[in-house]
């Protein structure tokens, strides 16, 4: 179960999962070493999976995006997935209801290295057959 301090200090993080110790706990008004117990509480508990890198927008401008739908063989829908999730240029995977089983967002750093991605994915052993949309503008993003 997690507190109101706790809260804040998770509100801190996904501002800035790099913040100190020390800046967290000025800003919490509480000690470093009570900080440092919270965090590893929440990570212990589950509750903080993990941290992770956020892309700045020069960055992700340059890059290529694409939804990529993906038929599987149902007898191979682990080992696809598991060599699926080996491709580090995809981002995130969904299981989807439909006419496709799986959506994969990947991105490249540029049209040409996406086409041979999209090639890689639609040659693994399980997929039957793939349908690409490039991502031409994020309108927004939550």
């Amino acid at each position: 179960m997690i507190n109101a301090q706790d809260e804040k200090l998770l509100s801190l993080l996904r501002t800035n999962a790099r913040a100190s110790i020390s800046d967290l706990a000025r800003a919490l008004d509480l000690s470093r070493s009570t900080v440092q117990s919270r965090m590893q509480k929440l990570e212990e508990s589950g509750v903080i999976k993990g941290y992770s890198v956020e892309y700045g927008d020069a960055y992700l401008s340059s890059m290529v995006s694409a939804h990529v739908s993906i038929k599987v063989k149902q007898k191979l829908t682990t080992k696809t997935n598991i060599e699926l999730k080996h491709i580090d240029a995809i981002t995130d995977l969904y299981a989807i209801s439909g006419e496709f089983d799986l959506i994969a967002v990947v991105q490249a750093q540029n049209l040409e290295k996406l086409s041979h991605l999209l090639d890689d994915i639609g040659n693994l052993d399980g997929v039957e057959r793939t349908n690409s949309s490039v991502i031409l503008e994020t309108k927004f993003k939550r």
